[in-house]
């Protein structure tokens, strides 16, 4: 039995959810999100929660139950709270700004880095040296920061580079004589 597929997903006041076949649309005050299941599990609202049961016992219906569950719940977080993802920047030069649509990173190449914000998606930078990625869409957000890590990721050796706040790197030694 799945310790998570069986809890329902509470809906807040002002969350709506509706559910056409196996799609789910949540919708909240931070707009709408919509996710599809697989035919291993059936999705209901019943009491201002929606709840998630596989059918039958297949090894494939109890993994999809867990994870549509989990997906419905992230769906509800996504339009009440949204996610966020903190990026820091550490290194002598280093830095970021927002102009428009466009976040434009120093980051000691030869050239400035235009990274283009996709739709669904705010970038803002409180200080030069942050980074903070917003959205409904958990996977949108994560995969944009991912994706702004990935022009300086931080090295072992100074630390240089972009990370996520409270990411520990691990430190090496340089070279002996």
């Amino acid at each position: 039995m799945s310790r998570i597929g069986k809890r329902p997903v509470e809906l807040p006041s002002g969350v709506t959810a509706s559910v056409s076949g196996q799609t789910v649309e949540v919708k909240g005050p931070k707009g709408t999100r919509s996710f599809t299941a697989t035919d291993d599990v059936t999705i209901a609202v019943e009491d201002g929660a929606v709840t998630v049961t596989p059918r039958g016992s297949s090894k494939r219906a109890r993994q999809q139950w867990g994870m549509s569950r989990t997906m419905v719940a992230n769906l509800v977080t996504g339009v009440t709270q949204g996610f966020k993802r903190e990026l820091e920047i550490q290194g002598v030069g280093y830095r970021a700004q927002v102009q428009g649509n466009v976040l434009k990173l120093n980051l000691g190449y030869s050239h400035d880095v235009n990274f283009e914000v996709p739709q669904g998606v705010t970038v803002t930078t409180p200080k030069q040296t942050e980074i903070i990625v917003e959205g409904i869409d958990q996977q949108q957000v994560g995969q944009v920061a991912a994706n702004i890590r990935e022009w300086r990721g931080p090295e072992p050796y100074k630390g240089k580079g972009i990370r996520y706040k409270g990411e520990f790197i691990f430190r090496k030694e340089g070279k002996k004589k």
